[in-house]
């Protein structure tokens, strides 16, 4: 296992780091006991308190580098039992830097086709459309208002169907046709299949929606952060503009008190 990882590490992103691999019996799975083996890789340790009683009988500290059982860097759990679709493997990976790495390269492993993998996929999807072609094309209030609706929607309804998301998002009709584009673009350049109906994940909503990045930053030093769980918030209570005096682009901002 440690010789496979080893010879997936060929990016210069990949962290060294130290691998555990365990093996744990009795593990519960849908109220059935089974086996697993964990890989875990602790690519960060961090710094740690140790006292001890030394030979004059006074106690000492020293600082010393351990692993963290709050938050690791990688890890899998790979269960002796199987479902339709194969083999039952749980994967964690807090770095994004080099995703496919450990999904992909090492572990081989795909998301089960569930509404788990497809409220990600979808929510995937909506911000890579917003970072390659809102951003660009309408600027980061509009990708902050997208993003914002976008969770505002799956919020509100326990099913996404791909048409009254257009309806409800999109205005205008060459907004809608700049989507089905990219979807199409999108699931081509990444092998993977969004569809058009399913049921929402909260669990997956909480996580991804995380990730959404709705910051406005402004060569000024000065930056302003949407709430994507306010989606009237932007078109309401901010407003850009331009002003020929200064000659210099700005925004307005309209607030009852300082929190």
């Amino acid at each position: 296992m440690v010789n496979h990882l080893y010879e997936q590490s060929n990016s210069a992103q990949i962290k060294t780091g130290d691998v555990i691999i365990v093996f744990i019996d009795g593990i519960e799975y849908k109220d059935v006991l089974t086996e697993a083996i964990g890989i875990f890789k602790i690519e960060n340790k961090v710094n740690f308190f140790q006292s001890y009683l030394d030979d004059n009988q006074s106690f000492d500290v020293v600082v010393q580098q351990g692993i963290s059982t709050k938050k690791i860097d990688k890890g899998c759990l790979i269960l002796n039992t199987s479902d339709t679709e194969g083999t039952v493997v749980f994967s964690v990976d807090n770095n994004n830097y080099d995703a496919q790495y450990w999904i992909k390269n090492f572990l081989s492993v795909k998301l089960a086709d569930d509404f788990n993998s497809h409220t990600q996929n979808y929510l995937e999807l909506c911000k890579e459309f917003s970072e390659e072609v809102i951003k660009p094309e309408f600027g980061k209030k509009e990708q902050g208002n997208f993003l914002a609706n976008t969770v505002d929607y799956f919020k509100e309804h326990e099913a996404v169907d791909y048409h009254d998301f257009k309806a409800e998002i999109f205005g205008e009709d060459k907004h809608k046709s700049m989507f089905d584009d990219y979807k199409k673009h999108y699931e081509s350049l990444n092998d993977v299949l969004i569809r058009n109906n399913f049921d929402v994940s909260d669990v997956v909503l909480k996580k991804e929606k995380t990730k959404l990045k709705t910051l406005i930053k402004l060569d000024t030093n000065i930056q302003i952060n949407l709430d994507v769980d306010a989606p009237d918030a932007a078109s309401e209570y901010l407003e850009r503009g331009y002003d020929e005096e200064r000659k210099m682009f700005f925004y307005k901002v309209f607030f009852n008190e300082e929190k």
